[in-house]
């Protein structure tokens, strides 16, 4: 071998251990190939236990368990041009680490399924990638995808609320990705929860509070917006029962980690409030998104504990509001 062949030889060895390296072990059979390994070698190492073909021409260079970074670049690899997605996005933590690899391609394109690889065709795809390590979308187009196939409200408002705890998500940001996704089921709703979060506001949720939690269960009407002079000047309370001594503050900040924790604590502390008949009930997304009965139910003992005649009514058959 002349030393210009020696030297693109092991230039391409170089390459290919880089490559291998980056990819945590993982590689295609084109880039095992382009690195100098011949198919013959890739049949002989695969026969002596030095390689390891994981999906059909994508390899791990040992034959041990593979890591969750080995599976989802196996996965990438495998369906490429692919990108981490869904449940994927990120390593999971605990027992789902076992859970099957959700990658998205471009709709146009036909992947054959193959064991604990879930594929997910979207449009323009382009756009909505992260070149990470292993590729992906965006944590804003990803969210936008789980809010869209969400089962309920609560659970697309979640996707949401937990992207938006990252200092680089922003409302630009969430409504650039809003607008790659024209046909988004819940679009109005998701479209103005990034309006209350470049504003501040809670609208969606005194909106929802409104509609869902008061109005349906014939609970008295109470005063949105209602002034009151405090240490640092006029406030607003999101809705107060003035005969009743009750208010009620609607947290409908985005961003916290913690969502269901949050959503859990602000359940009891509601129960406790039913019991005692304090002055003040502060509610979250879950309370009025996901339980406005049982929440109707709560405001409907304070308020009785203070002074209300009136009786909370179901809003339908199969209402939990009047439930003992």
């Amino acid at each position: 071998m002349n030393a210009d062949a020696e030297r693109a030889r092991v230039h391409a060895a170089g390459l290919l251990a880089s490559r291998l390296r980056m990819q945590d072990g993982i590689a295609t059979y084109a880039q095992l190939v382009a690195g100098g390994v011949t198919r013959i070698d890739i049949e002989r190492r695969v026969r002596r236990n030095e390689l390891r073909r994981v999906y059909p021409r994508v390899y791990a260079d040992h034959t041990g368990p593979l890591t969750w970074t080995q599976r989802a670049w196996a996965a990438v690899l495998y369906a490429e041009p692919a990108f981490l997605c869904w449940t994927s996005l990120e390593q999971p933590k605990g027992q789902d680490l076992g859970a099957p690899i959700h990658v998205a391609i471009d709709e146009s394109r036909r992947v054959r399924s193959q064991e604990g690889l879930v594929i997910h065709r979207l449009a323009a795809l382009a756009p909505r990638t992260y070149g990470g390590t292993p590729p992906r979308l965006t944590v804003e187009d990803n969210a936008l995808m789980l809010a869209d196939r969400a089962r309920s409200e609560i659970d697309a408002i979640a996707a949401l609320a937990k992207v938006a705890s990252r200092r680089y998500v922003t409302a630009d940001s969430l409504r650039a990705a809003l607008g790659r996704y024209p046909s988004l089921r819940r679009r109005s709703l998701v479209a103005a929860m990034i309006d209350d979060l470049e504003a501040g506001t809670h609208s969606v949720l005194e909106h929802g509070y409104l509609t869902r939690v008061e109005r349906p269960h014939g609970l008295p009407a109470g005063r949105r917006q209602a002034p009151r002079t405090g240490p640092s000047g006029n406030q607003f309370r999101d809705v107060e029962y003035p005969d009743h001594r009750l208010v009620v503050e609607l947290d409908g900040a985005l961003g916290h980690e913690s969502w269901h924790d949050q959503a859990r604590d602000a359940d009891r502390d509601l129960d406790d409030l039913a019991r005692l008949g304090s002055v003040t009930a502060r509610l979250r997304w879950h309370q009025v998104f996901d339980t406005p009965c049982r929440t109707a139910a709560r405001i409907g003992r304070i308020l009785t504990r203070n002074g209300w005649t009136g009786a909370v009514s179901p809003c339908g058959d199969g209402c939990m509001a009047t439930r003992k």
